[in-house]
């Protein structure tokens, strides 16, 4: 049974000077040289996969953070709450806990993996105090040629230059990756959307030019510039006029087959799929609206199917015995996330005009 009311001391950390070997993680910290890279913008413009990854971190980088240590009770281990550690609540000075739990997270769904980098030490301990988040897209490592990951990485190079593999925390996700993984539902529903934009990109319904039979017939690129014409003019204004030997054949096509509805659906459904998102979650075919029943049961899918485990990862990682002392142990607090008994109530006041007076006798 977990007994978070118990608290013992901690032993005072002081901030030591950031610790960089020369030359080495020069490079840490200049955000201008930052990027995520193209293939991760491109899946995240996808809309499934953008949703996907924007309720998961909305979820992790949401949670704070336990501090507890476990003591054997002859049955079973008791978890006795800690004081908090600075870096458990903040672990980059310089920017909120959610963004860097974020952004952590967001790597882990895209690419499998995540990195820290240690900004600053204890000089009594030697354990970390302040990280930096480094973009797992700038991070290649020299021992392991990935995408899966087999452990733990001993030549770890950030923008091309190494720097000292004891000094980057590594998350590493028990998945390779969307980018991987999703590669191919990825770029079909970018070449869906593609598809769906060219129909939508002009008001031109979709058709052919033909000359009729008694004329001349034209080349090929004296058609090619008869049809040219004819679109720009049609962009242009919604009348068009042809002569005697031309007429247009309209394409027997409705929007809902131009616009590929029931493709772009599916490739949805395949990507939450990939994602581990339950579809409705998503919004892909769920009719109706959500009431509180199911929007608590939508919460525990959300951790359970989705979030756990790439909370599993960070929460894990942190305890390691190179960042917290042996025994001890971080943990995300769930609790009101999942367990929230009542929503909060809304007072709405009437207006006094609806209001009911009762007449006062004189």
């Amino acid at each position: 049974m977990a007994l978070f009311g118990k608290t013992k001391a901690t032993p005072a950390f002081g901030h030591a000077p950031i610790q960089a070997a020369a030359g080495s993680a020069a490079q840490i910290g200049d955000f201008y040289t930052y990027s995520v890279g193209s293939t991760e913008e491109l899946g995240l413009s996808v809309p499934t996969i953008a949703r996907a990854v924007q309720m998961i971190c909305s979820v992790v980088g949401s949670l704070p953070l336990k501090h507890y240590t476990t003591q054997w009770q002859g049955e079973e281990y008791e978890e006795i709450g800690l004081e908090l550690e600075p870096w458990m609540l903040q672990p980059d000075p310089t920017v909120t806990r959610q963004f860097i739990m974020s952004a952590t997270t967001t790597d882990l769904m895209m690419r499998g993996q995540a990195f820290w980098y240690v900004t600053s030490r204890s000089q009594a301990t030697g354990r970390p105090l302040t990280f930096q988040w480094m973009p797992a897209a700038m991070v290649a490592l020299l021992d392991q040629t990935g995408p899966q990951r087999f452990g733990l990485s001993k030549q770890v190079t950030f923008n091309g230059i190494e720097i000292p593999y004891q000094d980057v925390v590594q998350f590493i996700a028990p998945t390779q990756g969307l980018l991987f993984t999703a590669n191919r539902s990825i770029s079909t529903a970018l070449k869906l959307d593609r598809a769906a934009d060219r129909f939508a990109s002009t008001e031109i319904a979709a058709g052919y030019l033909q000359q009729t039979d008694g004329s001349e017939p034209m080349s090929g690129e004296e058609l090619a510039e008869l049809a040219a014409s004819w679109a720009n003019a049609r962009r242009a204004s919604a009348i068009g006029a042809l002569n005697s030997v031309v007429k247009w054949h309209e394409f027997n096509s409705d929007p809902s087959k131009l616009q590929l509805v029931e493709s772009r659906q599916f490739q949805a459904l395949e990507l939450s799929r990939h994602a581990g998102i339950p579809p409705y979650l998503l919004g892909i075919g769920v009719p109706g609206s959500f009431t509180y029943q199911n929007a608590q049961q939508a919460r525990q899918d959300l951790w359970l199917f989705g979030a756990k485990m790439y909370a599993d990862c960070i929460e894990q990682t942190l305890s390691s015995n190179s960042i917290v002392p042996r025994g001890r142990f971080v943990r995300f607090d769930v609790e009101d996330f999942l367990f929230e008994n009542s929503m909060a109530e809304i007072e709405v006041e009437e207006p006094a005009s609806a209001r009911v007076t009762e007449d006062v006798p004189a």
